[in-house]
């Protein structure tokens, strides 16, 4: 079949396509059509593709981002409900802050709650303020001296102060000849910036 096609190829008369034989025309119908479509996919379909699967991965974000709106939209009530929620939170923590007038009350109670604990004060002193972002860190330099009993007491009722104090950098230390222990520790108790401005 192969040679009989090679064959009438090369007994063909370009000049008279209708005298070919119908087996020939019919493989350079095929030919041309082939080369005709391929062409045209080339030119035509094949951008159109890239720009459906542009337009196809544009359509897939565009549904998450709907979808993650719609969500936030229908939450949208609980999210303010929980906001309130929250700056309701966030008054009560800051009446918890000391102003800058009630730092030395805030010291009393430091002084009140060391005697009371049944330690001895060897000094209490305030350190440098630190400006942080958001607040001014209060330092406050503690050194007192007692039983291991009494520090856990004195740790406790500090936690119970009404306004925020955080203890840091605590060290114990055996006093020579002494039942007793030697505390040094940092009280820190934090100022809000915009009470610093009203003031």
């Amino acid at each position: 079949m192969e040679i009989k096609l090679l064959t009438e190829l090369q007994e063909l008369d370009s000049e008279n396509p209708s005298s070919w034989p119908n087996s020939v025309k019919m493989f350079f119908i095929v030919m041309v059509a082939i080369f005709t479509l391929g062409l045209g996919y080339y030119l035509f379909v094949n951008d159109e593709l890239s720009t459906l699967e542009r337009e196809t991965a544009k359509e897939q974000t565009l549904r998450k981002t709907y979808r993650l709106k719609h969500s936030l939209a229908a939450n949208l009530g609980d999210y303010r409900a929980q906001m309130e929620i929250l700056e309701i939170q966030l008054a009560t923590m800051l009446k918890k802050l000391p102003a800058g007038h009630e730092t030395p009350g805030l010291l009393d109670d430091i002084t009140f709650v060391a005697t009371h604990s049944g330690l001895k004060i060897v000094s209490i002193t305030w350190g440098d303020e630190q400006e942080k972002e958001f607040y001014t860190e209060l330092p406050l330099d503690i050194d007192v001296e007692g039983r291991y009993h009494e520090f856990g007491r004195f740790v406790s009722e500090i936690a119970n102060l009404p306004r925020i104090v955080s203890l840091h950098d605590f060290d114990i230390t055996a006093i020579e000849k002494s039942k007793e222990l030697k505390l040094k520790i940092v009280a820190k108790t934090y100022r809000y910036k915009e009470m610093e401005a009203e003031k």
